[in-house]
């Protein structure tokens, strides 16, 4: 399939809506993870406390591509994510992700074709107030061939 064909076919079309509840624990957790200190995300005890600007670049869906999307080939790799803020998640929220194909393209490199998805989970609270978007870009390489695995 060509990406023009993913594109007509598979742009823009909601395939799966995930729900995380928002916990201290758990924010607290990803902050100590990533060695933030700003009292904002650190401090429980601060009066603006909310997850820091990427803590929602760590949830997946319950699917990574809609149903009967196209294989692509049997390699890929995981290109990076773009987090946008929009509002604050704080502890007793309750996030919705609503994941789309956002755009598809194709490079060439070194090792041949690739063509790169954007999968975009948009999340909103419980109040359906915007909290992020995050683009995950995924790498497919449908020329190769499947790696052979000695026994």
């Amino acid at each position: 399939m060509d990406v023009e064909a993913i594109k007509k076919n598979w742009l823009n079309r909601e395939f799966d809506v995930a729900e995380f509840p928002i916990t201290q624990e758990r924010i607290l957790a990803y902050v100590h993870a990533c060695g933030e200190t700003d009292p904002r995300f650190s401090d429980p005890e601060h009066p603006e406390f909310q997850a820091p600007p990427t803590f929602t670049a760590q949830y997946v869906g319950r699917r990574i591509l809609p149903r009967d999307f196209p294989m692509l080939g049997f390699r890929g790799f995981d290109a990076g994510k773009t987090v946008v803020l929009h509002g604050p998640a704080r502890p007793g929220d309750t996030l919705f992700a609503h994941s789309k194909i956002a755009d598809a393209y194709e490079k060439t490199g070194r090792s041949g074709r690739m063509v790169f998805l954007v999968h975009r989970m948009e999340f909103v609270n419980q109040k359906d107030e915007r909290v992020s978007t995050v683009d995950w870009r995924m790498v497919r390489q449908p020329d190769q061939e499947p790696e052979k695995r000695e026994k």
